[in-house]
């Protein structure tokens, strides 16, 4: 028998003053699961309050601790559907989904390390049938795409900036890149991918992401019309995600699919998105959508939609080594988002790399460790703690 003992909550981060949008770590809570057997699961709770998590996470008289102190964990799906009916009369797509998104992924981290397999071989293993793959598909790896921001939006700082940030991550070995214009004019966000892809060639993988910048569909179809000769992989929120109506008319305006999902919780908004907004490319963090329990259901529902899922990630490799079980599970993962410790001033993001999955070659191997496969030692928590 394996039971929930103990949930921990600590907050670490790169410090005061740090600016998330230029690849710093904001105060960001983590959790850890514990059981009787000696297993501990580790996850962290990408965007969420710290002081939340802190509050909800914790002894039997805190929300969490309530619904899970004293479970025995058959199988991670139990657990996630006995906090889900609980929640009915609650709120069941904002904090509490993203929390409980997070605690999923630490007890799947337990589950793989009590049956000493990897969580990819658990979700179902590695699900690409031959006569549905070729070459470039049929892999033991999946293939990080770096987002890249700068700390300055348009013109000729951001240009400059953010394809230097390109080249230097080119240079050691990435293959796949997404620029991210935002704040920016129609017109720059064209050069910025232009200037990009000059420095690219026609080999590596190009996105553009414009985080929710425009209201109007026809604006949007000329920036794609332009971009459409620039091999541009997917173009990500180009619209707010409140309605999926514009989505829609832009779907049938452009050959370039559209991408969204990084604040996307739960099965059910991806599905609208898919159905009603002609989105072909979602984009689930591990942790925000509802936990990986949550995250194989959207590529469940992906599959027969014929659309792709590329795990998003602006966070830490924490939740970038649950992205890669989901790859390694999912036959419509070619890429999964990574923020490259390379690029950026942060020496947390730097550590958080350097314990996580390798890259190499522009590849990540899916992982034979049993559980997730990180490990965070005690000595990095208490050097960047902020609770």
């Amino acid at each position: 028998m394996l039971k929930i003992t103990r949930l921990e909550t600590f907050v670490i981060g790169d410090g005061p003053g740090i600016d998330p949008d230029k690849g710093g770590v904001e105060p960001l809570a983590c959790v850890r699961v514990h059981t009787d057997a000696g297993f501990v699961g580790l996850s962290e709770v990408f965007r969420v309050p710290p002081g939340v998590v802190q509050a909800t996470v914790g002894g039997p008289d805190t929300h969490f601790g309530r619904l899970l102190l004293g479970q025995e964990i058959t199988h991670p799906e139990r657990l996630w559907q006995h906090v889900w009916d609980s929640l009915i009369h609650t709120n069941r797509r904002g904090w509490e989904i993203i929390i409980l998104g997070a605690l999923d992924v630490a007890i799947w981290d337990i589950y793989g390390q009590s049956l000493q397999q990897p969580v990819w071989q658990l979700l179902g293993g590695v699900q690409r049938g031959f006569f549905q793959t070729h070459r470039e598909t049929r892999t033991r790896s999946v293939v990080p795409y770096c987002t890249i921001v700068s700390d300055v939006w348009g013109g000729e700082a951001m240009f400059t900036q953010q394809t230097r940030r390109v080249e230097q991550l080119l240079e050691l070995g990435y293959r796949a890149f997404k620029v991210e214009p935002m704040m920016s004019t129609p017109g720059e966000i064209v050069e910025l991918a232009r200037r990009t892809r000059r420095l690219l060639g026609p080999g590596p993988t190009l996105m553009v992401d414009v985080g929710y910048l425009f209201n109007d569909v026809p604006t949007v179809a000329r920036i794609c019309r332009e971009l459409e000769e620039l091999d541009v992989y997917f173009f990500e929120t180009p619209f707010p995600v409140d309605t999926p109506e514009p989505y829609a008319r832009l779907a049938g305006l452009t050959s370039i699919p559209l991408a969204m999902g990084e604040h996307g919780v739960t099965r059910w908004e991806f599905l609208d998105m898919m159905d009603r907004g002609r989105v072909s490319i979602m984009q689930p963090y591990m942790t925000t959508c509802g936990g990986l329990t949550e995250a194989k259901r959207i590529v469940d529902f992906a599959v027969p939609r014929g659309a792709l899922v590329c795990p998003g990630n602006w966070s830490t490799q924490i939740l970038g080594a649950a992205s890669v079980h989901l790859a390694a599970y999912s036959p419509i993962t070619p890429y999964i988002e990574f923020a490259a410790a390379e690029a950026f001033d942060s020496p947390l993001r730097k550590e958080l790399q350097e314990l996580g999955l390798p890259v190499k070659n522009g590849e990540i191997a899916f992982p034979e460790t049993p559980g997730i496969g990180y490990r965070l030692p005690d000595e990095v928590i208490e050097k960047y703690r902020m609770d």
